[in-house]
């Protein structure tokens, strides 16, 4: 690596999580410190994927639900309309201070049995606009409510808008910031560093996974799982060599958790949208009992990524970055990044 290259590498490790020693700056990183890097940068990545896509399910449940009230604020609307024209007639005999309930007003009766209908029929009509009163107030304060949750839900719909945007453009970043490590390091170097979160899909997998191909053409799975995890399993195969697409929920490109959606909706099983739901979507199992057709989630309390397990040590998922989906080998890297298991 010439003198330039490595000199660029060192200024982006040193403008990353781990500074190097003052006594050291000029250093030539080790192949050791790029992985670390590299990893770093590519769980950075995928904890963005997953803010992304929560914050897109937020901002669709929010608009959704601003449907529904601004349908109900249409209704509530025109009630609060029609009961104001009964309220403002009675506005208006309050006004003229107008009892028709008086003995004044009665002494047109043509007799004591048509004052006593007139007299039943005027305090029904005022026991009416009372009511109306009464319900007017209410429709008028149920519409106040709306307008408030109308606009409350508008704006946290644009705010989860603005997080998915803001999400969108740091992995960006961090896409940046990989590729330019990954430029100054020799083909051979590349390899390695990335050997723990690179896919492998142009290997055969004879125990647990099958043949893959990474140009899109999909696999075959040959592994050991049967019933309904065969046939996530198949699908997830039949993925294989296609993008890793940003938010993708297919059917031309996945992120992890929408191949893991997809595949399992194969098998007649509807999983949720994120990472963050779908570690709850089921029962959790531990590393040692992982079973084919499994979600394995990775990284953190509130784990950010999650792929299939297809026996034998591998597993299937749509990867991070510029990747196509394809298998990996579970490495040490992966046990320690393992978060839990579930079966749906």
């Amino acid at each position: 690596m010439s003198v330039s290259r490595r000199a660029s590498v060192i200024a982006i490790l040193a403008s990353g999580a781990f500074l190097l020693p003052t006594a050291v700056a000029h250093a030539e990183p080790t192949i050791e410190e790029v992985r670390e890097e590299i990893e770093r940068l590519e769980e950075e990545f995928i904890g963005l994927n997953a803010t992304y896509n929560e914050a897109q399910e937020t901002h669709e449940a929010a608009e959704e639900k601003l449907q529904d009230i601004l349908k109900d604020l249409e209704e509530a609307r025109e009630r609060v309309e029609g009961l104001s024209r009964g309220v403002r007639t009675l506005a208006n005999l309050t006004y003229t201070g107008t009892d028709f309930t008086s003995p004044t007003q009665l002494i047109g009766a043509g007799g004591p049995e048509e004052a006593m209908v007139h007299q039943s029929d005027l305090t029904y009509l005022s026991d009416q606009h009372d009511a109306n009163l009464e319900r007017y107030l209410e429709e008028l304060a149920a519409l106040e409510t709306l307008e408030t949750e109308a606009a409350d839900t508008e704006e946290e719909a644009a705010e989860a808008l603005e997080e998915a945007e803001e999400a969108t453009e740091k992995a960006e970043e961090k896409l940046s910031e990989q590729q330019d490590l990954l430029d100054e390091l020799s083909a051979e170097e590349q390899a390695e560093v990335t050997a723990n979160t690179a896919n492998t899909a142009n290997t055969t997998n004879t125990g647990g996974g099958g043949t893959g191909s990474g140009t899109g053409g999909g696999g075959t799975y040959t592994g050991p799982a049967s019933g309904n995890a065969k046939a996530a399993l198949d699908f997830a195969y039949a993925q294989i060599g296609k993008p890793y697409v940003w938010g993708g929920t297919g059917p031309n490109g996945y992120d992890c958790s929408g191949l893991t959606q997809a595949a399992w909706r194969q098998a007649g099983v509807n999983l949720p949208r994120t990472t963050y739901d779908q570690v709850n979507a089921g029962q959790r199992v531990s590393w040692e009992n992982k079973q084919p057709g499994d979600l394995l989630f990775f990284y953190g309390s509130s784990p950010s990524h999650v792929g299939l397990y297809a026996g034998d040590n591998v597993m299937v998922h749509a990867s991070t970055s510029s990747r196509p989906i394809g298998t990996v080998t579970l490495s040490d890297y992966y046990r320690a990044n393992f978060v839990t298991a579930v079966r749906p």
